[in-house]
């Protein structure tokens, strides 16, 4: 379900109209993988004058607390898959591999760790330095040497030094955890259940203006911690991957509630709005 109009945060640059879904259904996409930033075009660069590097289910937010996270300081190599969305931690994305250098990653993935990075990418911005490690966690070979696979959002990782770029990119990236508030007096608790309300209140506006059925919406969080809620609250705002791009790239919780409580409530007083203009002009 896609809201007409999601609101951004006034910190957004962004300047089209996305959509918001409360249940995000991923679905199988194309890599466009021939973009790279200027910054990682100089790593690039820089790297190859410097020879050697460090070596290296059910729900889609069904788990209240990460598991093995990596040390933040760790440096481990990746291989990066681009593509024109944001994978959020714990969210669940399907894709079909089918260009000849992606499958060769999945026969190499398939032999090791399961494990890539999913970085956002597009022809204005070029390529993200922050992304989300994919885990497979169900796959596929079709008899063409095409794959289906089934990936899990894990950690957060930072690129600091791009490895190479054929056959597929590969890259030295740093994990991304977020930190304690500035504010050390901050209520996560509190603030998710603002998010989860206003979450609520636009998806009953949504269904009505939809002509859906209204009917009580379900518990949002279901049990999660303030860190994975805000993902996954990330990781309904459809439409808008760089907006979705920021969130990933914060590393205080508490910032990333309060951003999205902005976008929900600005897209909450838009709905109100259209609400009321519904009721005195309904449409015939």
């Amino acid at each position: 379900m896609a809201l007409p109009q999601l609101i951004p945060s006034s910190s957004s640059s962004l300047h089209h109209k996305p959509t918001f879904n409360p249940n995000p259904i991923p679905y199988p996409l194309n890599p466009n993988p021939n973009f790279l930033s200027p910054r990682l075009r100089r790593s690039h660069h820089h790297r190859r004058q410097r020879p050697g590097s460090l070596k290296c289910s059910a729900s889609s937010f069904s788990e209240r607390h990460p598991t093995n996270q990596p040390k933040s300081d760790d440096v481990v190599e990746l291989p990066l898959f681009p593509l024109p969305l944001v994978l959020f931690p714990g969210a669940i994305l399907p894709l079909q591999i089918f260009e000849f250098r992606y499958r060769m990653m999945m026969h190499s993935l398939l032999q090791t760790d399961l494990r890539f990075g999913v970085i956002y990418s597009d022809a204005v911005s070029g390529t993200a330095d922050v992304g989300c490690v994919g885990e497979i966690v169900k796959h596929e070979r079709l008899v063409d040497d095409r794959f289906f696979l089934i990936c899990k959002g894990q950690e957060r990782f930072r690129v600091t030094d791009l490895v190479r770029t054929k056959p597929y990119l590969v890259a030295e990236v740093k994990w991304l955890e977020d930190r304690p508030s500035n504010d050390g007096e901050e209520d996560l608790e509190a603030l998710a259940n603002e998010v989860e309300s206003y979450m609520k209140d636009v998806i009953r506006l949504s269904n009505r203006l939809g002509g859906k059925p209204e009917k009580d919406v379900q518990d949002l969080r279901r049990n999660l911690f303030p860190t994975p809620f805000s993902f996954f609250v990330g990781s309904t705002f459809e439409g808008a991957p760089r907006e979705q791009q920021a969130l990933l790239e914060l590393e205080d919780t508490a910032a990333r509630l309060k951003r999205e409580k902005e976008t929900l409530r600005n897209t909450l007083n838009y709905l109100t709005a259209a609400s009321a203009v519904k009721d005195v002009f309904p449409s015939t």
